[in-house]
């Protein structure tokens, strides 16, 4: 595989319409600097607001894949993109003066043949893979949708569809070598959609762009030469539509006898962009649409976000631990005599932490509570899991060393057990809400597997004072 980072040579622009806003737009590829990672810009906004291609900015997949940051929005990217991650590039701007990139023929062709003219150049920073050591999955019973990642050293894509449609039937195709396969085999594999759909997108007003020549329509029903009148006004095609006899709208040929599979394969290494990263990975999909494809990225996504954390705190690899104490010191603000979390020994970024305190007889908090009768105070338990919780808290938000958290309420404590010398506390912290400056979080402490203390947990995140943040 190609381990360094690569762009392009040189800006590169092509101009055409959207498919579903039908607008006229012209994109502009321009080469980026080493780990800028893809990002869209509209430049026809005021400020020219950049929207980077992460899954975090996914604010829509009914028809498409569609990133947004407040008012700016960019619709049906996964083309693009596929021809991006498809050419193995890192680092790029795609600079728009619309809300949707030009659709060409419907397939990444187009794109491919854009960024091949413009030229790749290799940068010198090494790629920042992200490679799968571990199974992760995605199910969805009400539509048989699975997508599984699953350790590899390359980046191989398997996907299989089945609509249960005599019309369309069972598919599967395999990318197994993006170099040699891409651009030929699965690149100029076009959109596809039922004749049904494409009714039913008409009549709400969608696919303004759509044309026989940008997507293949699959006759899935009967329509007399009126209603086929009708449908081709509604889409104000310059050119009449009939039935076909080979199945497909207009009797349009297919590129390869499975080209609607190719292009869910297309649409699905799109979609996986958005991780942020590129993969070492076989990744094996059936049935696989837009909303899982970001689902699933969000998910695998995290995971890079929590290898990264990791790598950044985390300098030697031990076993069975996240963070040692030298990586907590570099996480938490907090001090002797007020560090209480020993080390981490799970975290799920955004949803779960494990902390471990050992609680021994030199904890200065004992000389005074109690002489005679050592017992851990209960609001200290109440900070080891709030310092716990603050782990991944901190972690969650941008520049998280100039960041501290503060207390807002605490709710529903209760202590159970007492917490004494000679005792290993567990605290299990999970993230319950997060909104843009406060969390909330559930925290609960085990001795010996038994609970002794849980408390619900409101913070704040904000800044540090400015004398305090790092310079």
């Amino acid at each position: 595989m190609i381990e360094q980072q690569r762009t392009i040579l040189k800006p590169v622009s092509m101009t055409g319409i959207g498919l579903h806003t039908g607008t006229e737009c012209q994109m502009t590829f321009k080469p980026a600097a080493e780990n800028h990672g893809i990002s869209f810009v509209r430049a026809d906004l005021g400020g020219m607001p950049e929207i980077p291609a992460l899954a975090d900015n996914v604010v829509d997949v009914s028809r498409g894949t569609t990133l947004g940051i407040g008012d700016a929005k960019v619709h049906t990217v996964e083309h693009v993109l596929a021809a991006i991650v498809g050419l193995q590039i890192d680092n790029i701007v795609i600079e728009l003066d619309g809300i949707e990139p030009p659709i060409g023929d419907g397939s990444s062709r187009p794109y491919v043949e854009a960024l091949q003219k413009a030229g790749i150049e290799q940068q010198t920073a090494p790629k920042d893979y992200l490679i799968i050591d571990q199974t992760i999955m995605h199910h969805e019973d009400d539509k048989q949708i699975d997508i599984v990642a699953l350790p590899l050293d390359n980046y191989r894509v398997t996907v299989m569809v089945d609509y249960q449609n005599p019309a369309l039937g069972s598919q599967h195709t395999g990318l197994f070598d993006f170099e040699k396969e891409f651009a030929t085999e699965f690149a100029p594999a076009r959109t596809f959609c039922f004749l049904s759909e494409v009714e039913s997108l008409a009549d709400q007003g969608l696919i303004k762009g759509g044309d026989i020549d940008n997507a293949i329509v699959i006759v899935d029903h009967d329509l007399d030469k009126r209603q086929l009148d009708e449908l081709s006004k509604k889409l104000r095609l310059k050119t009449k539509i009939n039935l076909g006899k080979n199945g497909i709208l207009n009797d349009k040929e297919l590129r390869f006898r499975n080209e609607p599979v190719r292009h869910k394969l297309l649409d699905l290494i799109g979609d996986l962009a958005l991780i942020g990263a590129p993969l070492k990975a076989q990744i094996l999909a059936a049935r696989p649409g837009h909303r899982a494809n970001v689902e699933f990225a969000k998910q695998v996504r995290k995971l890079y976000q929590q290898k990264k954390l990791v790598k950044k705190f985390q300098l030697v690899k031990k076993e069975g631990v996240v963070f040692d104490s030298s990586a907590i010191e570099r996480i938490l603000p907090h001090r002797y005599p007020f560090l209480l979390v020993d080390k981490i020994i799970d975290l799920e970024i955004d949803k779960r932490v494990v902390g471990v305190k050992s609680v021994t007889m030199n904890e200065p908090f004992f000389a005074g509570h109690f002489p005679g009768n050592p017992i851990m105070p209960g609001v200290l338990i109440l900070e080891a899991m709030a310092q716990t919780g603050g782990v991944f808290l901190l972690n969650s938000f941008p520049n998280p060393e100039n960041k501290v958290a503060y207390f807002m309420q605490i709710n529903n404590a209760k202590f159970r057990k007492p917490v004494v010398p000679g005792d290993q506390l567990f605290m299990e912290v999970d993230m319950v809400n997060k909104k843009s400056k406060v969390v909330s979080i559930k925290g609960k402490a085990y001795v010996n597997d038994e609970l002794v203390a849980e408390a619900d947990f409101m913070v704040a995140v904000l800044d540090k004072p400015n004398n305090q943040k790092e310079k």
